[in-house]
């Protein structure tokens, strides 16, 4: 074999592994993730428009998964778009080290280190034992999403109202992860709390 076809059989192989599909913009539903400007975005809304005259087109919003920044693009309908290798898994979180966190497939027990700057300002959801989505790209996490409720235990917050009831009245709590909400002022240290973590807000008291 010469030269020239090494280097044209080592090339194929190359661009073979590094492509990725490519699908027509006006196939690609929500919830799709994609590449644009070398970037992992998923699909958030996709419109079609056919103009009286003119060609058809997509208007994209579409939300980067590193940084959660929202855009609006606009693609002819017939633009190829490449998709990106991206795959959500769910893992037990486990402990912190450093600035490393460690989570684990509950299947297999496998466990996945993340690094704080990818976890950013969900450390304060991060609980032990607790299942959270973990956001791969090129078998790299990117992102972590908590689920959307938690129950955590007060550790700080002021007396409570003898007597109060309403919820409508409410104080600073610090929660046992290290978040601090809003609470009715009826809710005293010790307590177990349910949280929407998407609000970052207080649902209800949980009795057990």
């Amino acid at each position: 074999m010469s030269n020239y076809q090494k280097y044209n059989k080592i090339y194929f192989i190359i661009n073979f592994k590094n492509s990725m599909p490519s699908y027509l913009i006006n196939n690609l539903r929500i919830g799709a993730k994609i590449l644009f400007e070398n970037k992992p975005y998923v699909i958030e809304s996709n419109d079609f428009t056919k103009p009286g005259k003119g060609q058809a087109f997509n208007k994209v919003k579409i939300r980067q998964l590193i940084n959660g920044k929202l855009i609006e693009k606009t693609f002819r309908s017939t633009e190829l778009i490449n998709t990106a290798d991206i795959f959500d898994c769910t893992l037990i979180y486990l402990y912190q080290e450093g600035e490393l966190y460690y989570f684990m497939n509950n299947n297999n027990f496998d466990q996945l280190s993340v690094e704080q700057k990818i976890i950013g300002d969900n450390y304060q959801w991060l609980k032990n034992q607790v299942e959270y989505i973990i956001t791969l790209w090129n078998n790299v996490p990117i992102s972590i999403t908590p689920p959307n409720f938690l129950e955590l235990k007060i550790i700080k917050t002021d007396p409570s109202i003898k007597g109060e009831t309403s919820t409508a009245t409410t104080k600073n709590a610090i929660l046992s992860t290290g978040a601090s909400i809003k609470v009715p002022s009826f809710i005293e240290i010790g307590e177990t709390v349910k949280i929407d973590t998407r609000s970052k807000s207080y649902v209800s008291r949980v009795i057990k």
